[in-house]
């Protein structure tokens, strides 16, 4: 690792393999695994993937370029990079930060959720393959069993066991987000382990967390592979995979399928966030970052496809077994990986195996994009703070400090009404509409202040190749527009959050829900009209500062310097005449 020893100076990748492994751990994630597969299956099948593929080319790898190369092209994290760039659109910077610290709240309980279950996977009997358990109702259905499984379609009050083990052992769902309830103290111990390990990985900066991602990033395939061999191979996988890619053309005149194409790409290729900024600002300047996005999105979207043969193949066979259309078993988020997964594989010769190599995936899977989410709110304060947070042991001291602050934040999350907390942050602060907004302005700024010329230089000057004049329309009118009509959409077919399609919660929680919406929302607009207000000299001179980039990045201090000789070569033509 290139780390300078002088204070001030920021850290390098050693390798670029570093930043390749860094990057796929992060856009390769739980999304992946347990959002896209579904998202196919219920928008279309095959189908879904001409939305889906028409945002990747117009929104996500173009919004993927743009975060790499402003990251490597200006050295800098998230807020600091567009103060350098375009200060009036700081704002964007700090709206990027407020949602990645909103992340970094709830990613982690979903590790806890995973290590919990990690640990059961150990057990001799899997608590959730039977109804004998204390937590267990009279309603519990034991699907190990053939007679309970044939009597499943006529139970209409009846729960499995997965279930029953989700809800009431590991959450203990209270009745409301008004009853908290106490803490589950085993949810605890796990977010203790999963906060300490995040910790220690990434307290030193990246000289630790580039190397720990040689595993963490690179063994989740293994285990992806045998879980898609064991899939396959499963009595009613076949019938699951035709559910997940058989292709329904009438779904595309859907609005929401757009709409859920669109936000599954944001999500998965993390744009909209600043990761991406942060981890490319580790770069060389004459990285390649051209090309190296190209095929890190490449992979994220041939990931995504293969994880939904695993998925659906599993999902298949616990149909067959249960008698049931694979519809009556698909499902998404936590619902497939604490519920659906645990229980098919409670149908498996060797069921600990299988749910040791799911759960171990999954955790490894959302390690690495803590470490990045983590990674890119220490380093936006850290450039914000230079001068304090850049000397020895003052980083690993606010690296302790965000993780301390965190956790008692998530003690909330973790109560027996923390799941109405948790989906609260995760459907208002982290939602979509937060991040298509964030995009539009991001690719304006870029596009027509900055301008799209200009960020083709600066690409060229870094990489010797010139973006294909795609990236530029992209960059000026495709993308902002799409994201833009992303976003009204989304406004427009907004819905209250329901937990469970039954639960409506209070009006204080949803006018707490949208406070953190707007808060990064509102946080891009108020932000350029307050620098606004604050400078000096008429609005024309002050825009004109505000839109200007620093003199100190590359390409601009080439043309200060070229327009300096230019000066002195009229002085000294003037004086020689």
């Amino acid at each position: 690792m290139n780390v300078e020893t002088q204070e001030g100076k920021r850290e390098q990748w050693s390798s670029k393999t570093e930043f390749l492994l860094t990057v796929c751990g992060n856009v390769v994630g739980l999304g992946n695994v347990w959002r896209f597969p579904y998202l196919c299956y219920k928008n279309g099948g095959g189908a879904f993937l001409v939305p889906y593929l028409l945002y990747v080319g117009l929104c996500g790898l173009p919004l993927f370029l743009l975060e790499t190369s402003i990251g490597q092209y200006t050295q800098q994290g998230i807020v600091t990079c567009w103060r350098s760039l375009c200060p009036l659109a700081e704002g964007v910077g700090r709206a990027e930060l407020l949602i990645l610290i909103y992340d970094s709240i709830i990613y982690l309980v979903i590790l806890a959720w995973t290590l919990f279950y990690l640990v059961f996977s150990f057990s001799s009997q899997l608590p959730w393959a039977s109804c004998g358990n204390t937590w267990n109702t009279d309603q519990c259905v034991d699907f190990t069993s053939l007679n309970h499984t044939a009597n499943w379609t006529s139970k209409i009050t009846t729960t499995s066991a997965a279930t029953e083990f989700w809800e009431r052992r590991v959450l203990a769902i209270s009745g409301g987000i008004d009853e908290v309830g106490s803490v589950r103290w085993e949810l605890m111990l796990c977010l203790l382990a999963c906060w300490a390990v995040c910790y220690f990985c990434i307290w030193k900066g990246i000289r630790y967390s580039g190397k720990v991602v040689y595993f963490t990033a690179t063994f989740p395939y293994l285990m992806l592979l045998v879980l898609l061999v064991r899939g396959l191979t499963l009595p009613g996988a076949w019938e699951g995979v035709q559910f997940y890619l058989y292709p329904d053309p009438v779904r595309l005149a859907d609005p929401q399928v757009w709409m859920e194409a669109g936000t599954q790409v944001f999500f998965s290729y993390c744009i909209g966030r600043g990761s991406q900024t942060v981890l490319g600002s580790f770069n060389k300047y004459n990285n390649n970052c051209y090309m190296d996005s190209f095929w890190l999105c490449l992979l994220n979207g041939c990931t995504s496809f293969v994880a939904g043969f695993a998925v659906f193949s599993v999902l298949g066979f616990m149909a067959q077994k249960q008698g049931v259309s694979v519809a009556m078993v698909a499902e998404s988020g936590p619902g497939l990986a604490f519920i659906a997964f645990p229980q098919a594989a409670a149908m498996m010769p060797l069921p600990q195996l299988w749910t040791v190599c799911f759960f171990f995936m999954l955790l490894l899977l959302g390690i690495d994009t803590q470490f990045v989410i983590m990674e890119g709110v220490i380093t936006s304060f850290t450039d914000l703070f230079p001068v304090t947070l850049r000397r020895p042991r003052y980083r690993e001291g606010f690296v302790l400090l965000f993780c301390l602050s965190c956790f008692l934040i998530q003690l909330t999350l973790i109560t027996e009404g923390g799941i109405f907390v948790f989906q609260l942050i995760d459907y208002y602060g982290c939602s979509g509409a937060c991040v298509l907004f964030v995009a539009v302005f991001e690719s304006l700024a870029v596009g027509w202040i900055f301008g799209a010329d200009h960020m083709e230089d600066a690409i060229k000057d870094m990489t010797a190749q010139r973006p294909c004049v795609l990236f530029r329309l992209c960059w000026r009118y495709f993308t902002p527009l799409v994201s833009l009509s992303s976003f009204i959409l989304h406004m427009v077919d907004y819905k209250p959050l329901k937990f469970n399609r039954w639960y409506m919660y209070p009006d204080w929680a949803y006018a707490l829900g949208w406070a953190m919406a707007l808060s990064s929302i509102l946080l891009v607009p108020l932000w350029g009209i307050g620098k606004i207000c604050v400078g000096t000299g008429s609005l024309r001179q002050r825009l004109a500062v505000l839109c200007h980039p620093d003199d100190e990045l590359p390409l601009t201090r080439q043309g200060n310097r070229q327009n300096t000789e230019m000066e002195t070569f009229k002085i000294i033509g003037n004086h020689t005449i």
